[in-house]
């Protein structure tokens, strides 16, 4: 399933859906939260960029988090968990990958500019990481969850 969905965003490159997917659905909330956080820093959402004084982001294809929610997604199709516990938690699983991405383009904003030289260890190591543990724990998390809650109700 997670490869499907992938060749499947992939195909995607260039259309709308993309660009709905990162300038709406990414880099706008992300231009907010830091203006949010730092309103003297400016920010503004230009296409699949944070723009601000000072050093911005570009957001491309791969940083809008949409494996982590291909993941979650195959996760959940597989999940020995009753449908209602699997519809709910990966609608909220959504919202977690959301605020996780969020979380991680913030780090990497601030961290380009502060120091050029963390940016990429963080970007390129650490924050997926990061992102794939988070995203897991919360569906390790939500499967407990499920099976405790299905045990008492049988």
């Amino acid at each position: 399933m997670f490869t499907s969905l992938q060749f499947s965003w992939q195909a995607l490159q260039g259309s709308a859906i993309e660009r709905f997917i990162i300038h709406d659905g990414t880099v706008v909330p992300a231009a907010s939260f830091v203006n949010l956080i730092t309103p003297d820093v400016h920010a503004s959402a230009v296409d699949s960029a944070v723009h601000a004084p000072g050093g911005g982001l570009n957001i491309l294809n791969g940083c809008e988090g949409m494996e982590a929610l291909f993941l979650l997604f195959a996760a959940f199709a597989i999940a020995p968990i009753a449908w209602r516990s699997r519809w709910v938690g990966l609608l909220l699983g959504i919202a977690v990958v959301f605020i996780v991405n969020q979380a991680r383009i913030l780090l990497l904003f601030y961290a380009y500019r502060a120091d050029h030289a963390l940016f990429d260890p963080l970007h390129g190591i650490v924050t997926p990481i990061a992102v794939v543990l988070a995203v897991s724990a919360y569906f390790y998390v939500w499967l407990i969850h499920a099976r405790r809650r299905a045990a008492t109700a049988a």
